[in-house]
């Protein structure tokens, strides 16, 4: 049975990725009064540049401000002006301070899941900012634990649940990208339920998901679904393994 449910945060629970997809548009419109966009590749130089960093400043509004910084750079040639370099580091403060937006209809719908199970909030990125979103959203005490971490892998499941003292197969995972929130917890053994969010970073697109994990993931378009595509992947636990696969 399934006896735990998780969550993720940023584009799950509250709105995100907009914040930062308007911080890369200005950030674009500064670089380019410095040198052709689409000569440069600047979409792309970023992007390469932000993976890179990942392992040095993870995930969130402050690496993706030093990674601007430091493509800019390197894209005018150290030509970019010490004012529009400030104002690279303004955009990321913008993304830091952005009010806590809920998604329509997903209290209602955390409120619901949590009178079934204890559920746990499993979020990655920058912890200072994190912390700011969880108790912004109003949320915070329906979860039976909370998690930060700096990578959502299959390690960063494992251990969550072996605190639990649950097996992969008793959890399920909510959440808007399969690449952090619904293949590592399915290549465990898990259950997970897909809401793609409208705008994902390029980097959470890429993921490895096989084919044959079909049984083990629904996919929905909206919060008000999450209740009712738990229960039947609960009832898909429950069956006779002959009859899942």
């Amino acid at each position: 049975m399934i006896q735990l449910i998780g969550f993720d945060g940023d584009d799950t629970l509250w709105h995100s990725e907009g914040y930062y997809q308007s911080a890369h548009a200005a950030f674009e419109a500064i670089v380019g009064s410095y040198v052709d966009l689409a000569d440069a590749g600047l979409h792309d130089r970023l992007l390469e540049t932000e993976r890179r960093n990942l392992r040095l400043f993870g995930y969130g509004a402050k690496g993706m401000t030093l990674s601007m910084l430091e493509a800019a750079y390197a894209v005018t040639q150290g030509r970019i002006s010490s004012a529009d370099m400030h104002r690279i580091v303004e955009l990321g403060k913008e993304v830091m301070a952005h009010p806590v937006e809920l998604l329509p209809g997903i209290r209602e719908a955390v409120q619901a899941v949590a009178h079934h199970y204890p559920i746990v909030l499993i979020t990655k990125g920058d912890l200072f900012h994190q912390e700011i979103k969880v108790a912004g959203s109003g949320l915070a005490d329906l979860f039976r634990r909370i998690e930060i971490v700096s990578e959502k892998d299959a390690r960063a499941y494992a251990r969550v649940l072996g605190e639990f003292g649950l097996e992969p197969s008793n959890f399920a995972m909510v959440g808007n990208s399969v690449r952090s929130d619904i293949e590592p917890v399915v290549r465990l053994g898990g259950w997970g339920v897909h809401m793609p969010y409208h705008v994902t970073w390029a980097h959470e697109l890429e993921n490895g998901m096989e084919a044959g994990h079909e049984s083990r993931v629904i996919r929905i378009d909206s919060p008000s679904s999450i209740p009712k595509a738990l229960a039947a992947l609960q009832a898909r636990a429950q069956a006779p393994l002959t009859g899942r696969e």
